[in-house]
């Protein structure tokens, strides 16, 4: 396993993501941040503070559990564990920053747009992403990235969080397959 983001490099990251959003969006008074349940929750309430400390007001934050939008909920298992999508303020007419922690096939983005659009009818969707790192198969891109890494198609990529595993860093793994994206 290689480290190729540590503590510092991760805060960097995300400092550049805030930034972006405060150019492309910070005049927005409809912007609103959800992020995709594990990680991406966690990095769009660190960007909430960041664009809290930015902007001079709170971003409204949410999360979703996309459990149940999966193209493989099948395959789950027989008792999948389904958590709770908690979005405190209506979505129509925002301008969402859908935040995730990893993009690879695209697949958990896609059912995060399917629970969005289930739940309301945002003026605009923006996807913003901590890492991405190629091998899509679906025709779906990040406008807003942290990082581009270079990898092959069985490496696994992951991000370690303080909020939910004591460190923050991005670990590559080469050869294994990761079953989410």
């Amino acid at each position: 396993m290689e480290e190729v983001v540590d503590t510092a490099g991760l805060s960097m990251l995300l400092d550049a993501l805030a930034g972006s959003i405060v150019v492309d969006f910070g005049n927005n008074p409809e912007l609103c941040l959800i992020g995709v349940k594990r990680r991406g929750d966690v990095l769009a309430k660190r960007l909430q503070t960041r664009l809290a400390d930015q902007l001079g007001h709170q971003i409204p934050c949410g999360s979703l559990d996309i459990t149940i939008y999966r193209d493989d909920f099948d395959s789950l298992g027989e008792q999948p564990v389904i958590g709770q999508t908690e979005i405190p303020f209506p979505l129509h007419g925002q301008t969402v920053v859908l935040v995730d922690d990893v993009l690879f096939t695209g697949r958990t983005v896609r059912a995060a747009l399917d629970e969005i659009l289930e739940l309301g009818r945002p003026a605009r969707i923006v996807l913003a992403v901590l890492i991405d790192r190629g091998w899509k198969e679906l025709p779906i891109c990040a406008d807003l990235v942290g990082r581009h890494l270079t990898t092959e198609r069985l490496d696994d990529v992951r991000v370690f969080l303080a909020e939910t595993d004591g460190r923050d860093a991005v670990v590559l793994d080469h050869g294994r397959h990761n079953a989410d994206d």
